[in-house]
């Protein structure tokens, strides 16, 4: 498997484990008998905003699609459909930062609506990463060449290009800090409590 391939599966976890846990926050938050704490909430809509949208779908869009398409024209519906799964990935992001907001200005209500925001937007992901995974991949692997994932291999290294706004070093703190801060199941934190 070429380094490329390893990052792109080690990236997804990484969004998986946000996602998961990010779900189970907004199921406590509606759940829960004492506000939570919103610290967690934030910082891992900051990482799914920043990490996958900024980062992860453009290399995939620049340099993975856009080598497919070369190599395996037949391919086209499908990076047309993952690419159209990342706008609306985009736009879903707007309304999860609307929910959560929502939420934390009028706790108790509007956790069904933040709950909501979360699973329409993990729903998507999960179907758009199964997608990439078990169809996208699998093509990839066969039909691009040594050349190719050599290219993509030193583009998907230049992640720490200043151009790219935050390196991916910070996106490794970023994730340390969510596992920190948020409450058990998800993370190390402390448990909600009364403010």
């Amino acid at each position: 498997m070429s380094s490329a391939l390893a990052k792109l599966h080690s990236e997804h976890r990484s969004i998986a484990a946000v996602l998961s846990g990010l779900r189970e926050l907004a199921r406590m938050a509606g759940e829960a008998a004492v506000r939570p704490d919103f610290a967690p909430l934030r910082a891992m809509i900051y990482y799914i905003d920043t990490f996958p949208e900024k980062l992860h779908h453009p290399k995939e869009d620049q340099q993975l699609f856009a080598r497919l398409l070369a190599r395996a024209p037949q391919a086209a519906a499908l990076v047309e459909r993952l690419r159209d799964e990342h706008v609306e990935s985009a736009r879903r992001v707007r309304e999860l930062e609307h929910a959560l907001l929502a939420l934390e200005q009028t706790w108790p209500e509007g956790a069904q609506a933040f709950q909501g925001a979360v699973e329409a937007y993990a729903d998507l992901h999960w179907q758009h990463m199964h997608r990439e995974e078990h169809e996208l991949l699998p093509l990839a692997e066969r039909a691009l060449t040594a050349d190719d994932w050599a290219a993509i291999e030193a583009a998907f290294a230049a992640n720490d290009d200043p151009l790219a706004g935050v390196g991916e070093r910070e996106y490794r703190r970023l994730f340390q800090r969510i596992a920190e801060i948020a409450p058990a199941p998800v993370g190390l934190g402390a448990p909600w409590k009364n403010a």
